[in-house]
Parts: structure tokens; C-alpha cells; sequence
């Protein structure tokens, strides 16, 4: 059991104290935990330097004190962890908004592991925000995996984050379904640049108990991953509350296993740490 992805009250959108976390992480025997807050770097600097306004209840900015209190309150929680492996994260969201900030970041000596997120494409409000009623979704859907695969090209991650993050929405919120054949060869070219560059995928849980019911990717992309020779995974469950840190890995280890993987991995200091299933 390991969790590579979690977040606390430093994240716009979770309440949960660190220490409940971790808590949480041993009473259920977590092997690994990283907590993971998100950095966007799209809204790095203060307000003021992009002369915005918030658009809606999770546009903060200056995600670069955010950055700095997390790696001061995860140090701390590494220093002192019992019971099972600490890896201090970031989950870094639109790295493409500046790819030399996001290459720097990725170089600080204290983190273990970075996850490179996508959730909203440049100039356009989060997946989670916008009306599908009124969106030509095979369109918003070419741009995004584009948009990933400038990501996957550039060395400012370990792992690339939920790669169908947008279903979470379209299909599991908006309730229209999704022909993901005519995306296949496009997750492809971004899977294989990923395997070409030494770096790895999660496997987020986080969908086996939301109204999606599956995990991102889902079986058939996680097997293309594999069959394309990609061979470092990690799990995480996403979570925002202690209640759900560890939730549905033991899922995402099954289908691991299914898909021919016999090990996932956790990261220290930006190095995969193998772990047999």
C-alpha cells in the first residue's frame, strides 16, 4: 500500500490538516505517503502581476509562498514520520504556463517527487468549471492532449498526473460519453515520449469512488502504456481528506497486475523506489 498523491488546506480545494493525513496514512498502513499540494504556476506571482481577478472560489495566486510553506510544513512531517515512508510533492499544475519556472522548480533539492498536472487549458477555467452543454468536447479534448504532450516534452516532472483528467467531468459530471479510439494514437505519442525520457505515470484512483467510476487512466490506456514499454506507475488516490488517503489502491494494485505490471514505485529525491506487487 502506498499513496503518491494527496493534498492538504495548502491546496485550494482540501480543509485537511497535515498531521490527519499522516495519521490517517499509518492506521491504515500505508507503506509510503506523498503529500502533494498543488502549485499552479500559472498563478504563481501575486495577483497584481497578472493585473486579474479570481474568477471563481479556487483561483488564488501566488502559489510561489504556497510552494514555500508546504515544502517547510512536509519537511517537518518527513523529519518526524513513523511507520511508513514520507515523500515531500508538489503537484504542479500547467507547467506549460512557464516551462523555465516549472524546470527550476523541478530542480529543488527538496523534493522528492513532482507530479506534472494539466487542469485547465491557456486562457480557459478548470475541467471542473466549464459548461460541457456548450463546449465542442472533441475539440477541447485535441487541445488538451496536445497541450499534455508539450508537458511530457519538457524535464520538469517524474510523473504525469491523471492524464484524463477532463473525463472526471465530461463523462463522470456531464454524464456524455467519450470515444476515446481517436485519441489513442495521441495518448500514444505522449506515452512514448514519457518512456523515452525515463519518467512515469500515475495511476489515479481517485475515480473509483467518484460518479466516473474508474480510475484515470482506465484499463485499456493503462495496458497501452504498458504494451509501449512504459514501465514506471505510481498510485494515488488524490485525496483531500483523511477519510479517503489510501482509497482504491488496493484497486489500482489489482489492475496494475492485470495490465502486467509486477511492481510500482514511490519516489525519493526524484528517484523511483521499485516496489513489488
Amino acid at each position: 500500500m502506498l499513496d503518491c498523491h494527496t493534498h492538504t488546506e495548502l491546496s485550494p480545494d482540501s480543509k485537511a490538516k497535515l498531521p490527519d493525513m499522516c495519521r490517517a496514512a499509518k492506521e491504515k498502513g500505508l507503506h509510503a505517503l506523498a503529500v502533494t499540494d498543488h502549485i499552479e504556476l500559472c498563478r504563481w506571482y501575486p495577483q497584481d502581476y497578472y493585473k486579474a481577478r479570481p474568477r471563481n472560489e479556487e483561483d488564488f495566486y501566488h502559489y510561489a509562498a504556497r510552494f514555500e510553506r508546504s515544502m517547510e510544513q512536509n519537511l517537518l512531517a518527513k523529519e518526524t514520520a513513523d511507520g511508513f515512508v514520507f515523500m515531500n510533492g508538489i503537484e504542479m499544475g500547467e507547467p506549460d504556463a512557464d516551462f523555465a519556472l516549472a524546470e527550476r522548480l523541478y530542480r529543488d533539492e527538496r523534493l522528492d517527487l513532482t507530479i506534472a498536472s494539466l487542469h485547465e487549458l491557456p486562457g480557459r477555467l478548470d475541467f471542473y468549471f466549464l459548461d460541457y452543454a456548450k463546449e465542442d468536447i472533441p475539440a477541447l479534448l485535441g487541445d488538451y492532449f496536445a497541450e499534455l504532450l508539450k508537458i511530457a516534452e519538457h524535464d520538469c516532472y517524474d510523473v504525469l498526473g491523471h492524464i484524463t483528467y477532463p473525463l472526471r467531468y465530461i463523462e463522470g459530471t456531464a454524464g456524455i460519453p467519450v470515444d476515446m479510439g481517436g485519441y489513442r494514437d495521441r495518448i500514444a505519442a505522449i506515452f512514448k515520449t514519457v518512456i523515452g525520457k525515463g519518467k512515469g505515470i500515475e495511476l489515479n484512483t481517485s475515480g473509483y469512488r467518484q460518479s466516473y467510476g474508474k480510475p484515470f487512466p482506465d484499463r485499456e490506456l493503462l495496458c497501452l502504456y504498458k504494451d509501449l514499454g512504459g514501465s514506471i506507475l505510481t498510485l494515488g488516490s488524490d485525496a483531500h481528506a483523511p477519510e479517503d488517503v489510501g482509497s482504491g489502491i488496493t484497486q489500482g494494485l489489482a489492475l496494475a497486475k492485470a495490465c502486467g505490471f509486477d511492481r510500482v514505485c514511490c519516489y525519493l529525491r526524484h528517484e523511483p523506489q521499485f516496489i513489488t506487487i
